[in-house]
């Protein structure tokens, strides 16, 4: 190089420190949403006692779901609003023939970090390679019993080999996350509280113990079924007197792990509703419906405004308006409005 010439260095530059601010979904209580369950179908495999009646709900005819074209500029349109984990429920949404395409396509919008499932399990021996291959980051199975026969009783159907297949099958897929939630019941399978944190002591799963919510059309939440976090953390206890307290997620209010264990058991409040406080999410029905609250009784109707020709920006105005709007907690959302939905498999879980 000659004395007289001048070498320039370009610095290097993060692209993302400069990239806008994606602006966020906030409510009117400084709380932040950035994680959206969609529930994909309304139809499921099983009738679960504290969920369906066994003759099932009136479900929406085929027209009224979403289609995947619609699910998938719901998901671009909230990754722009600082969405960046996305969950797919149902009903079953194994029984929905795009699931595969539907996590693959969301795991490449830009801003989605994470995209989960929630399944009874019981398909998904069939899809779990292919779902860990579309980018799958974590599966929820939900499954109450462990005993064939309490099995049937809860879900009037004989799968529960098939749901245990499905558990296995994602462990050998290798999906990072794998999370076992498991309903409480009072004198049902509270005496399983054990053989359910054994599932923990070898593989690095999460079991999870729920409330019991009251969204069932036989009300069955009212006859002395339902079992408190308080109740779930007393059983673990007494069981496993060294057992401590950990981390989790923020829907995990309460994280344990036995020492020497690979997993953890977590209790969720979803009764009690301890989590009002930190909640971080946006619900959108199978027929494309916002609801801001779980309990909340009001809806805002995003299909609608998509089949009318609703801009982006028109569809973003609805879901930032919706999520202001948004109940103190779940108990000020239980007393807005009139609920028409029977079930909860027609809120999405």
């Amino acid at each position: 190089m000659r004395k007289d010439q001048t070498t320039h260095i370009r610095p290097h530059v993060d692209s993302e420190a400069y990239a806008p601010a994606r602006p966020s979904i906030t409510d009117q209580f400084g709380r932040t949403f950035n994680y959206l369950r969609i529930a994909v179908n309304e139809k499921c495999n099983l009738r679960c006692i504290y969920c369906m009646p066994e003759e099932g709900v009136q479900f929406n005819p085929k027209n009224e779901i979403l289609t995947t074209e619609e699910i998938l500029r719901v998901v671009k349109v909230v990754s722009d609003l600082g969405v960046n984990k996305i969950r797919f429920t149902g009903g079953e949404p194994l029984l929905r023939g795009d699931i595969t395409k539907l996590v693959g396509k969301s795991t490449t919008t830009p801003g989605i970090e994470s995209v989960h499932l929630t399944t009874n399990g019981v398909l998904l021996d069939r899809y779990a390679g292919d779902l860990k291959e579309s980018g799958l980051a974590g599966v929820n199975i939900s499954i109450d019993t462990l005993n064939i026969e309490k099995y049937i009783q809860i879900t009037r159907r004989d799968e529960l080999v098939r749901a245990m297949e499905g558990l296995e099958a994602a462990k050998t897929a290798g999906i990072p996350s794998i999370k076992v939630n498991a309903v409480a019941l009072r004198g049902f399978n509270d005496s399983e509280i054990v053989e359910f944190v054994e599932l923990t002591k070898d593989y690095p799963l999460t079991v999870r113990f729920i409330e019991l919510m009251p969204f069932d059309a036989h009300q069955i939440w009212k006859t002395g079924k339902f079992f408190s976090a308080e109740h779930i953390q007393k059983e673990l206890k007494d069981h496993f007197p060294n057992i401590k307290i950990t981390t989790g997620t923020a829907t995990e209010h309460f994280i344990f792990q036995v020492p020497n264990y690979a997993g953890k058991v977590a209790v969720i409040p979803s009764y009690s509703r301890n989590l009002c406080g930190n909640c971080n999410r946006i619900r959108l029905t199978a027929d494309g419906n916002i609801r801001n609250c779980l309990y909340a009784h009001n809806e805002f109707n995003l299909k609608e405004l998509m089949r009318s020709g609703g801009t982006e920006e028109e569809l973003k105005e609805l879901m930032l308006s919706a999520m202001w709007k948004k109940p103190i907690d779940g108990w000020a959302a239980q007393k807005t409005g009139s609920d028409s939905r029977e079930s909860m498999t027609q809120i999405g879980g």
